[in-house]
Formats: structure tokens, C-alpha cells, sequence
């Protein structure tokens, strides 16, 4: 190695071999610096950052896990057992949770060009569709997205209500999913207002004024949502903080409970599939 070649990074150089092991042979040596070794059995110089790196990688990882004691629970999430059976019906469930990633991606974006005023609300959406560099691919994959999360969500609830998965002992499970889709109902509610044009402004006011309907507590949700008795700034402002904050929060939460239900409960095979009977022996009798 040359002398101007600055020394490797503590955490880049491999770990010296234990008592009672043998160092691997060359391993001291500097070989010809370029990956390959000097044909002496010495590792190059791209060998041993690679090594390095491998080596400070699972320092970073072993200290992270020391601290969380998460590899017990990433061991049984990642690597639980699946039934026989499974097919292309068991991903309508990440499907649905990439659309929610992309939604909140997107959303982020969104959210840095969009003013939640009267006078400000459709001028800033339509400068995000015209002005705004990719804007318009942002803002139709949000609005598009919905759609689809939707769409994917009610294919995966009726997946699980074919499959009889909602029986014991993931009930709870299934009110968890009910719950997401009441959410993901109001999310897309919510947001409808937003850009707050003629459509977006009188279809609100129909679904607000349908929600006061409803028997005894109609009338005091749809004041709620309103802000008031009449649409205006405190039901943007109020919608605008709904499917920002308070929903996405909700999402997360339900979200999380629900995976880990999933990884602790395991999935359901086909209804399709029977147990195998085994024949007992006279030993195990």
C-alpha cells in the first residue's frame, strides 16, 4: 500500500480473528489494489473494502438489534409459515398497502403546493397541475390512487370473506379491516373538497347534507363536518385538517394492529383444501 493511500475507516477494516481461529492466509497482505489479489494469496484492496463494508454493516445491525430486540419479531413476521394453497388472492392485501404508501407519498407532495383557503384553495391546485414541475403526474396519481385503493381494499375484503377468514380466531381482524374501510371511505370524502371547484364544492354538499339525515346524531355530525350551519372556510379548513391529520393517523395505527395480527394468527388456506387425515400407529395410539 502506498504511503499517501490514506488507512481505512475503523469501522471498514475486518474484525481479527478470535483465539483458536486461524487467520486466513494473505489477510495482513495489501495485495495489487485491484480487487483481485497480487498472486500471493493476499486479498487486494477491493476485497478488503468490500469485507469492510459487509463487516461494518452487520456492526450497524447488531448494535440496532442489541438495543431493540427487534430480530425476535422480524424472525417471526418475515418468515412465519404459509398454507398450501396460496395463490395471487393473498396479495390483495399488500396491494392495498402499497396504494396507502402511495397515497401518502403523494399526498406529502401535494400537501408542500396546496393552501387550504377560499381564495387560494383552486388557484393552488391549478398551479400544481400547470406550473409545478411533474405536478400534474403527482396529483393524478393521488387522485387516480384513491380509486384504486378502493377498489383493492373491497377485492380484499371480499377475499377474506370467501376465504372465512373472519372466523375464529381473527374476528378481531376482521373489525380491524371493516374499520380501515370506513376510514379509507372518509379519507377519500374528505378529499374530495379540496380543490375546492364548482364539482368538488356541490358534491360535498350533497354527502354533507345526506350524513344530516341520519337519526339523532345526523344533524350535530353534519354541523361538524361544516364547521357551521353554512360550507365555507371552517369546512375547508375542518376537511383539509380531517384528511391530513386526523385520518391518516387513524390509517397508520389500524394498519399497524392489523399486521400484526396477520403475523401472529398466520393466513388461512383455500376453502377449497382439506386437512390431510393421517393414519395413527398402534405406537401413537
Amino acid at each position: 500500500m502506498s504511503k499517501l493511500t490514506p488507512p481505512l475507516p475503523k469501522f471498514l477494516r475486518p474484525t481479527p480473528p478470535r483465539p483458536g481461529q486461524k487467520e486466513a492466509p494473505g489477510r495482513n497482505g495489501d495485495g495489487d489494489g485491484d480487487g483481485n489479489g497480487n498472486g500471493n494469496g493476499k486479498p487486494g484492496r477491493g476485497e478488503k473494502l468490500k469485507d469492510g463494508a459487509l463487516e461494518g454493516t452487520a456492526q450497524v445491525v447488531g448494535y440496532l438489534d442489541e438495543r431493540t430486540g427487534a430480530s425476535p419479531f422480524l424472525r417471526g413476521f418475515l418468515y412465519r409459515k404459509t398454507p398450501k394453497g396460496t395463490n395471487w388472492f393473498y396479495t390483495l392485501g399488500s396491494a392495498t398497502m402499497f396504494a396507502f404508501v402511495s397515497q401518502a407519498v403523494t399526498g406529502v407532495f401535494l400537501a408542500m403546493y396546496y393552501e387550504p383557503g377560499v381564495s387560494r384553495a383552486y388557484e393552488s391546485a391549478a398551479h400544481i397541475t400547470n406550473e409545478v414541475f411533474l405536478g400534474e403526474l403527482v396529483r393524478g396519481m393521488h387522485r387516480w390512487g384513491s380509486t384504486v385503493m378502493i377498489v383493492l381494499l373491497f377485492l380484499h375484503l371480499g377475499r377474506t370473506f370467501v376465504f372465512g377468514a373472519y372466523k375464529y380466531p381473527r374476528e378481531l381482524n376482521w373489525v380491524i379491516g371493516v374499520l380501515l374501510m370506513v376510514l379509507s371511505l372518509a379519507m377519500g370524502f374528505t378529499g374530495y373538497l379540496l380543490p375546492f371547484d364548482q364539482r368538488s364544492f356541490w358534491a360535498t354538499a350533497v354527502g354533507v347534507n345526506i350524513q344530516a339525515s341520519a337519526p339523532v346524531m345526523g344533524p350535530y355530525i353534519a354541523d361538524f363536518l361544516r364547521g357551521g350551519a353554512e360550507f365555507g372556510g371552517a369546512t375547508l379548513s375542518r376537511f383539509y385538517a380531517l384528511h391530513m391529520l386526523l385520518i391518516p393517523g387513524l390509517l397508520g395505527a389500524l394498519i399497524g394492529a392489523h399486521l400484526y395480527l396477520v403475523a401472529k394468527l398466520g393466513t388461512t388456506a383455500p376453502p377449497w383444501l382439506r386437512a390431510e387425515k393421517k393414519e395413527l400407529t398402534k405406537e401413537e395410539i
